[in-house]
This record gives structure tokens, sequence and C-alpha cells, in this order.
């Protein structure tokens, strides 16, 4: 894999009133009180969508900071077959897929059961965070951000 051809803090130096926007835009669903947890499963699907190395590994490690259960994390690639998700995070999962894919634009299915476990506005601030991420992962794909290291843990004393 190539290199890349900027980085996450270039766009805060670049662009801060841009970079402040897409910010502002991702925090919304966790001011109007969705769960953090949720919001980074869908977070982390969307990124892995669309490519996003920088985005996944974030919220990858967001996740595990925040206490999103390894199994989750591991699974939520393959969300549909695995049994760990609740109704609430598979409706959610299944609403970020389509606001990512939206060439086929977004079923009466799906959402129906977004309908039947967010209220609308709920599912209206799950809509910005599902577009939030989607702008992130535009630029992080398109300059190629480097993927943070995960943290070493601090060895015990001996």
């Amino acid at each position: 894999m190539s290199h890349a051809r900027s980085e996450y803090e270039d766009f805060k130096t670049i662009a801060p009133d841009a970079y402040e926007l897409v910010l502002a835009l991702g925090q919304l669903a966790a001011k109007a009180g969705l769960d953090k947890q949720l919001l980074e499963l869908v977070k982390l699907r969307a990124s892995q969508i669309n490519g996003c190395a920088f985005c996944v590994q974030h919220h990858i490690l967001l996740s595990e900071r925040i206490g999103v259960p390894v199994d989750k994390l591991n699974l939520v690639a393959v969300w549909r077959e695995a049994p760990v998700f609740s109704a609430r995070e598979r409706a959610a999962l299944a609403w970020a897929e389509a606001l990512t894919f939206l060439p086929d634009g977004v079923s009466e299915e799906v959402y129906a059961e977004a309908s039947r476990e967010f209220s609308a506005t709920e599912l209206m601030y799950l809509t910005s965070a599902v577009a939030s991420i989607n702008v992130w992962n535009r630029f992080g794909a398109a300059y190629r951000w480097t993927p943070a290291k995960r943290p070493v843990a601090n060895a015990a004393p001996s």
C-alpha cells in the first residue's frame, strides 16, 4: 500500500473551518442521547464499507476504550449472521449500510425497521452520525490518512 497523501492533523491546519464543522456534526448524535457504543458500531461499519483504514482503526480503538464487547467489534462486518447484536443495533447497522450504499436508496423495509427501534428524533440524529462518518471516510480514504498505532500497554514492574 502506498503512503499517506496527507495526514489527519493536516486537515485541522489546512481547513480548520471544515474540520470543525465535520467534527461538530459527528458529535450531535451522542449529545442528543444516542448510545455511544451503538454509534461506534455504526461508524465502524460505515468505515469498513468505505475502506477507510484510519477510521476503522480509530473507531476500533475508541470502541475498546468505551467498553464495546470484543465479539461485537470482531463480528460487525458480518452482523447479519452474528447473534450478538440487539434488534436496535441491527436496525442501526442496516440504516448505516443503506445510507452508505446510497445508489439503492433506503428500502421501505430498512426504514420500517429503523423506525420501530428509534424515535423520529433519534433516527434523525442517527442519520447525522452516519452522514458524518461518511464525510470523515471521504477525507481519510482520499488522503490515505495513516491509522493510529495501538497504544502499548505499560509492562508491570518486575
